[in-house]
């Protein structure tokens, strides 16, 4: 028995998925004529009651769109120094936009509007890079699956607008955030400029992710995905799964916080196990004892038993639950980790 945990994007699409593909309407949508795209966008907006949404094949080209549109080039954003748009996007935050980031050391990937304030440079001090943005991710990814304080957020949200600054969310896996925290969109919607949503993780959508905004920055996105690449034609098939995942997905994802605090109990109780972060939602990052010469080795050990997971170095390792993460691989798994000791 395969066992993947290496991230929640590796899912299959359901067979109730499919068919909602299989009977997608489509057009061209590069000329804002798939129905179902159109359909995947309002629906999207309307959920975090705003004007606007565009649909993207990724959510890196997302995130790299929103920075583009709220910053010119010398400007700086201020973010984490977990955050994916630095750490796992290829450098397209100074690629694509010619910005540079003021990286917060936060606490797993979270910070404070107090650390913000600090960080923002004087916008008359022509020396200094002008600071324009402000990008969070919730859940953070390396900070194993954290969810912030909303409180916080929006205190953030009185910092950006007290000094002009635009302010994003990188919502890959916002869905995880809003199920474990009894949170909404709408709310969400209130708070930020920008929005990315990722249907390819959690929700088990094979592409997509979307960016939320207003119609003027919605129209603007729509120029920057063009130049990024990023126009597609019938989409509408893949649209179809995000809208089906919306409707079927969201709520289940409480199974999969369950399993990862399951396995999380169970690495506490190993003694070759030194740490595991808490667990709010999906994500599991636990630190091992030099009972390992290194992660690698460790990896190839469950490799070898049929269970994938990968490395986030620093001696970390990463599990990450998802759709396709039977009870019965779950109970497996458990089981090669007890037989670890």
């Amino acid at each position: 028995m395969k066992i993947n945990l290496i991230s929640d994007t590796v899912t299959k699409p359901t067979k109730g998925m499919l068919a909602a593909m299989m009977q997608a309407e489509v057009g061209d949508d590069v000329f804002k004529e798939d129905p179902t795209v159109n359909a995947l966008e309002n629906k999207v907006a309307d959920m975090f009651g705003k004007e606007a949404a565009l649909y993207f094949p990724s959510g890196t080209m997302a995130n790299q769109t929103a920075i583009k549109l709220h910053t010119n080039p010398g400007d700086q954003l201020i973010c984490d120094k977990y955050s994916h748009i630095y750490n796992y996007e290829g450098g397209g935050v100074s690629f694509n936009s010619g910005v540079s980031c003021k990286l917060l050391d936060g606490e797993r990937g979270m910070v404070t509007a107090n650390q913000v304030i600090e960080a923002i440079n004087p916008p008359d001090f022509y020396h200094s890079p002008l600071t324009t943005l402000v990008s969070i991710e919730n859940t953070t990814n390396k900070g194993g699956g954290a969810c912030w304080n909303f409180a916080e957020l929006q205190k953030i949200k009185k910092v950006c607008n007290t000094n002009n600054l635009r302010y994003h969310l990188d919502g890959a896996r916002l869905w995880n955030a809003l199920v474990a925290k009894g949170e909404t969109p709408d709310q969400y919607g209130d708070c930020f400029n920008t929005i990315s949503v990722c249907l390819s993780k959690g929700l088990g959508c094979p592409v997509g992710s979307v960016l939320i905004g207003s119609k003027e920055d919605m129209s603007q996105a729509l120029r920057i995905r063009k130049i990024f690449g990023g126009g597609m034609r019938q989409a509408g098939y893949l649209a179809a799964a995000g809208i089906y995942a919306l409707d079927n997905h969201v709520n289940r994802l409480k199974e999969d916080h369950d399993k990862a605090k399951q396995i999380g109990e169970l690495l506490l109780q190993l003694p070759f196990v030194q740490k595991v972060e808490p667990i709010e939602t999906n994500i599991v990052i636990f630190e091992i004892d030099e009972r390992y010469k290194s992660e690698k080795e460790f990896i190839n050990q469950l490799s070898e038993q049929g269970v994938l997971l990968i490395g986030m170095g620093q001696g970390k390792l990463r599990v990450v639950t998802h759709l396709d993460y039977t009870q019965e691989q779950h109970d497996n798994f458990l089981s090669i980790l007890l037989a670890l000791k």
